[in-house]
């Protein structure tokens, strides 16, 4: 494959969103660092003794939360994590006046969103979103406002910007130090460029990797999830390619019989708990003829390989290799990555 003619790859709007998420980065970080920001997320965030805390969003402003679930278990409260679509319909008894609503919507109007605010009377909500003027933004008690500007179609930018402003709330109920947050933050727009600007060999690598695979999955574990669920969810979306997440546990239960020669396999190696339970994942799936590669520091394909980073930022960096698939398969399948024919940006219906 090395004398291979290099993959074209449409530079759509989608293309120039991938591209930009080095600037939503530094552009979120500099919001969150603005003075009184921190002081006045702390004073709305301790300003009652919560019983429980709801974190909830829908597609992939719901995966976001999984890190900040496990920070919050690690603190010592007791989170619910729930699309808001359940929340709406099943869940509204959580929303009472001891109860922190956190909810996550990038475009701030989805029609989840515009119901939960119609619908609940009791609980505080706490706003992370992409656009300042919307619903959400207005009708919360406090909103964090990722900085990415306009995006185009599949989310990316304001994916990884929302990940960021929800690692900085993290620190914040771990009463960890602003500076220090800050600093340990401030690498990610970096780290992105990093590896963004090796995407024309990224291409040319996955062009071999992943030509003829029309089944894909992803695996991991622990704050992994966030990049595993919104990375079969923006495969679907960008390529119109069958794809699933699961936790790498969940896949032993059953999915192995799946394996076929057209399917697919990446498991994040994730973090440093679990990290060996996911090696061997990835080697008993090539024991078995698996189509399989390691996502993370150590893997062994450079497309996959992310830049070694404070933990903190493992999971904003994790969705890269899968944004770069998007573009791969897409190009492989003759098409243009992230370019919607029968979705829309804002989901506006039920």
């Amino acid at each position: 494959m090395l004398n291979a003619a290099p993959l074209r790859v449409t530079e759509g709007r989608y293309f120039q969103d991938v591209m930009a998420q080095p600037q939503a980065l530094r552009a979120t970080h500099a919001w969150l660092a603005e003075p009184g920001r921190w002081g006045q997320a702390q004073q709305f965030i301790t300003a009652r003794d919560w019983k429980r805390i709801v974190l909830t969003g829908m597609g992939s402003s719901y995966h976001t939360f999984h890190p900040l679930h496990l920070a919050l278990i690690e603190a010592g409260h007791s989170p619910v994590m729930i699309e808001t679509s359940e929340l709406v319909h099943y869940g509204l008894a959580l929303c009472d006046e001891h109860t922190l609503v956190i909810a996550a919507s990038q475009s701030g109007a989805s029609a989840e969103t515009l119901r939960l605010l119609e619908l609940n009377r009791r609980a505080t909500v706490l706003g992370v979103t992409n656009t300042a003027r919307s619903d959400l933004a207005r009708g919360a008690g406090l909103a964090l406002l990722a900085q990415a500007g306009p995006e185009h179609s599949v989310s990316c930018k304001t994916y990884v910007a929302g990940m960021l402003a929800l690692q900085w709330l993290a620190a914040l109920f771990a009463r960890r130090d602003e500076q220090q947050t800050l600093g340990r933050l401030a690498a990610a727009a970096e780290l992105a460029a990093e590896y963004l600007q090796g995407w024309p060999q990224h291409m040319q690598a996955l062009a071999g990797r992943l030509r003829g695979k029309h089944h894909v999955f992803f695996t991991g574990r622990g704050s992994s999830l966030s990049a595993v669920g919104t990375g079969a969810l923006i495969m679907k979306e960008a390529t119109r390619l069958h794809a699933e997440g699961m936790s790498s546990a969940a896949f032993r239960h059953g999915p192995l019989e799946m394996l076929h020669p057209e399917m697919w396999i990446g498991v994040f190696a994730g973090p440093e708990p679990t990290r060996a339970l996911n090696r061997r994942l990835v080697a008993d799936l090539v024991a078995n003829g698996g189509y399989c590669d390691e996502i993370g520091v150590a893997a062994g394909q450079r497309p996959f390989r992310l830049p070694d980073s404070d933990p903190v930022l493992q999971p904003i960096l994790e969705i890269l290799p899968v944004q770069m698939m998007t573009l791969a398969l897409a190009a492989l399948a003759g098409r243009e990555a992230g370019h919607f024919e029968r979705a829309s940006k804002i989901t506006d219906t039920e």
